[in-house]
């Protein structure tokens, strides 16, 4: 089995480290690390399940993870790769917003006492930071920090030189903030090192100066490289597209749709980044992409491991089968909850049951209401060439009218011309 770091070096993980004697030590096993996510959103997305890989690894590796939740932090935002000042949260959206990631940030460690001294916690950094005066924190945190050090961090720098937003106390506080929860867990739980994405490298650097001053002791840092889409673009929750953990948010379809279209040129990276498969196994779908692109391996792989990795083994079959499905006479026998799931983004027609009963829906007026052509006369011709399918069976040149026999769970009927066009007809 590969050593922690080598696997973290071949998944390109290892972004920046404060100390390379930090890397002997989790080869080692035994050390305390712990991750902040802050409750921006009700849901955590793709850039923050990369963080709770990382944190399942080094608990797989024989570390002890601690998941911090930012209630305190949350309140007053993160400037880091921020253009302009986050909109503060009240404290009834925060406290949405923490039901909301609970149980997502819980989900991906072992909490078990079956653990043993690898087992995870969870912490509310609310709990102690409320707790602390404003005094009390000037005297005791901000008096270690001078301001042209903080100035120098690029999540400050980088506003400052927007002299037209400029950056506000509340967000230039929040790297000690983040700071003081470093030497909390360092005092509480024995925490030496905290990880996070680059953009965090600033903020988390804050702890370790502060736990070097006020107790003379080491700690370490250690970040992986943002998660970014094939166009360069980070993935986040501010940024287009943003896929989510919550299953209402992004459905479990969607996010597998999203995987199995990746571009190739990224797919290697997220097999390593998302995904615990075996170097090999890796390495064999990294030569698949590069010799038979068209078969998609990488990204079928990809999008069943991630699936499954957030929505757990069922949801991924089901999903599986909707779209083995989806252009299969299978079709028919799907549930009216998953065909839904297969056809989330399809257009949708509504019709009159008691027609379809009647025998009053001809094929032809569908067609051509459905915008699936133009015209009566293409409709005609579409038929006539075996082009027009009805659940994913090619209709005869001479049937003329739906059969409500065919409803897909009672309700539904796919029609569709030739592979890519369909339509899904409701009938209530």
């Amino acid at each position: 089995m590969a050593k922690l770091t080598d696997d973290l070096r071949f998944r390109g993980l290892i972004h920046q480290v404060s100390d390379e004697s930090l890397l002997d030590a989790l080869d080692a096993g035994g050390l305390t690390v712990y991750i902040g996510f802050d409750p921006s959103s009700d849901s955590l997305h793709m850039g923050n399940l990369l963080q709770l890989c990382n944190l399942r690894r080094l608990q797989e590796a024989g570390h002890r993870p601690i998941v911090l939740a930012g209630g305190a932090t949350g309140m007053i935002g993160d400037p880091g790769g921020r253009r302009e000042e986050r909109q503060l949260l009240d404290r009834e959206q925060l406290a949405h917003n923490l039901a909301g990631i609970t149980p997502q940030l819980q989900r991906f460690l072992d909490f078990s006492e079956d653990a043993g001294t690898r087992r995870a916690i969870f912490v509310n950094n609310a709990d102690w930071i409320a707790r602390l005066s404003f005094i009390d924190f000037l005297r005791d945190v901000g008096k270690h920090f001078s301001v042209n050090q903080m100035v120098s961090k690029e999540s400050v720098r980088s506003r400052l030189d927007r002299q037209e937003q400029g950056i506000s106390f509340t967000e230039f506080s929040y790297m000690l903030i983040q700071a003081y929860d470093f030497l909390h867990l360092f005092d509480d739980y024995g925490c030496t090192l905290q990880m996070g994405a680059s953009d965090q490298w600033g903020n988390i650097t804050m702890g370790i100066d502060l736990i070097r001053r006020v107790r003379a002791k080491p700690a370490y840092a250690l970040t992986s490289p943002l998660v970014l889409k094939s166009d360069g673009t980070k993935f986040g929750k501010s940024e287009e597209g943003a896929l989510y953990l919550d299953a209402n948010l992004t459905s479990p379809f969607a996010l597998y749709q999203y995987f199995v279209r990746l571009e190739d040129e990224i797919v290697g990276t997220y097999l390593r980044f998302f995904t615990f498969l075996s170097h090999d196994a890796i390495l064999e779908l990294d030569q698949q992409t590069e010799q038979h692109p068209q078969d998609r391996a990488a990204q079928r792989e990809l999008a069943r491991e991630i699936v499954e990795l957030v929505h757990g083994k069922d949801e991924r079959v089901r999903v599986e089968r909707a779209v083995e499905a989806l252009y299969g006479e299978s079709i028919s026998e799907l549930d009216a909850e998953t065909l839904l799931l297969a056809l989330d983004d399809a257009p949708t027609s509504t019709f009159k049951r008691s027609a379809l009963d009647a025998g009053e829906i001809d094929i032809v007026d569908v067609l051509v209401q459905s915008g699936l052509v133009n015209s009566k006369n293409i409709a005609r011709q579409t038929l006539a060439q075996g082009g027009v399918y009805v659940n994913n069976r090619r209709v005869d040149a001479d049937t003329s009218v739906l059969s409500p026999t065919a409803l897909i769970a009672g309700r539904y009927l796919l029609i569709r011309r030739g592979r890519r066009d369909l339509h899904l007809l409701d009938f209530v």
